[in-house]
């Protein structure tokens, strides 16, 4: 990946406008883009596994990563475990992500938005019709793939597992 990021706080992670760029440089190469987004909080198996899956609907994935005050918003004032600049980068490190952005907002909306993916990828709690952006990228004539779910691969059940001292 050339590195055209520009300054940025969140080590792994590309400003929007710059990967929208970047993004179209890609898709004018013939590159079929694949977005996915969430928390990834502590990074476990079911992640890695909806991650490869996603990255083999296209040829490049982006992952759009809530940023700190956006996971607090959506799972509470102990949410993350993990800060966004370190999820940024551990996620960027995955052979299977191509490109990482830090979004603030409390859905991906504008991401989508700014990167018009073809494939528009979620994991197994989502329904199609759940999916934030879908609209937007069945209008471009995208699709919509919610993967299945990946059984007790839970970042909330892996806290409660360490609280409650029951690890292997």
């Amino acid at each position: 990946m050339g590195d055209d990021r520009g300054a940025t706080s969140r080590e792994g992670a590309w400003p929007l406008d710059a990967l929208a760029k970047e993004i179209r440089r890609r898709r004018s190469e013939g590159a079929r883009i694949v977005l996915t987004n969430g928390c990834f909080d502590l990074l476990h198996v079911g992640h890695v596994r909806t991650l490869q899956a996603a990255r083999a609907l296209g040829d490049v994935l982006v992952l759009a990563l809530n940023s700190d005050a956006s996971v607090r918003k959506l799972k509470g004032p102990d949410r993350p475990v993990i800060p966004e600049d370190e999820r940024a980068e551990l996620l960027s490190a995955l052979t299977c992500v191509d490109y990482v952005v830090v979004f603030d907002e409390p859905d991906p909306r504008k991401v989508v938005l700014a990167l018009e993916p073809e494939v528009l990828v979620k994991g197994g709690d989502w329904t199609p019709e759940t999916v934030i952006g879908r609209e937007e990228v069945e209008a471009r004539g995208g699709r919509v793939v919610v993967l299945p779910d990946i059984p007790g691969a839970r970042t909330s059940s892996l806290i409660e597992k360490v609280r409650a001292g029951k690890c292997v």
